[in-house]
């Protein structure tokens, strides 16, 4: 069961990557730079510029990692849950449901788990994606790309600045994980029938309604990570997380801490539907029973 559920979750993380990429790339121009007026402005000056391509700055070293990345949070939190309630997930959605503290401490467990890969995932991506023409923010040249990116960090910086803004993405992602698998899981139990499994459009809603959730909840914290991994790296040195916080407060108000939400509230719904009907729909076929 445990090797099943990291493929599926590996799988179905490469999808929602790839559906939600561009959208991301708008959010994270956002939320670092201060030049654009809002998402319209940052889409069209990102097109003008760089045409379609500039939509997917970054993407590469996230798909060939978000399998990993994906298959450590859904295998850590579907297995956490089995030992919390001592019962497998499909029984739990057959009639014998994880209570609401159980499914909000696996979800946290996840986050954490994850933290460790994401961490230097998500830094080179931002780093990528923030990079646009013009920028001169390594050595007054840009990143030639992940690699490239990876390279200048380690000369630079050494193995920790892989690990900027570290801190802020596990206060982020911690919680949010935890309040991210909980809407899931009572959404799918209101649309499903006791005794049955839920069906397409009670996943599809659940994922959606689940993601929207949690972006509310962790968009302020996200605009800190994405700001601190591009500290000192084209944009200003921030000294950690409470100094970025406070900086960012007294020169943007707070509506600052705001930046990105409707992307993310747009983005999230149909990236994070696709994501766990791909994932269910993946178990339910790797678990199922053999002709024998």
């Amino acid at each position: 069961m445990l090797f099943v559920e990291f493929i599926a979750g590996c799988l179905s993380g490469a999808v929602g990557l790839a559906f939600g990429h561009p959208m991301d790339t708008v959010k994270v121009r956002l939320q670092t730079q201060v030049k654009y007026k809002g998402i319209c402005d940052c889409v069209a000056r990102t097109y003008t510029r760089e045409g379609i391509p500039g939509f997917f700055k970054g993407m590469t070293f996230p798909v060939l990692t978000t399998g990993i990345t994906n298959a450590v949070v859904f295998g850590s939190y579907s297995n956490a849950l089995d030992c919390l309630t001592q019962s497998q997930r499909n029984d739990r959605i057959q009639g014998n449901p994880a209570s609401a503290s159980a499914v909000f401490a696996a979800g946290c467990f996840s986050g954490l788990a994850q933290v460790v890969v994401t961490a230097p995932v998500d830094l080179v991506k931002v780093r990528l994606q923030s990079q646009t023409k013009g920028w001169a923010g390594v050595g007054g040249d840009g990143y030639r790309g992940p690699t490239h990116c990876v390279t200048v960090i380690l000369r630079e910086e050494g193995p920790r600045g892989l690990f900027r803004g570290g801190l802020a993405l596990t206060l982020r992602d911690v919680p949010c994980y935890g309040i991210y698998f909980l809407p899931y899981e009572i959404t799918c139990r209101f649309l499903t029938e006791e005794g049955k499994r839920p069906g397409t459009f009670a996943v599809l809603m659940a994922g959606g309604v689940a993601g929207v959730v949690t972006w509310a909840f962790a968009t302020p914290m996200d605009v800190v990570k994405a700001r601190l991994q591009m500290s000192g790296a084209g944009g200003r040195v921030y000294q950690g997380v409470l100094h970025c916080m406070s900086v960012s407060l007294k020169e943007e108000g707070v509506r600052v801490f705001f930046k990105g939400l409707l992307l993310n509230s747009l983005r999230a719904f149909p990236v994070n539907a696709i994501t766990f009907l791909s994932y269910e729909s993946l178990m339910r076929f790797l678990t199922r029973p053999s002709a024998d």
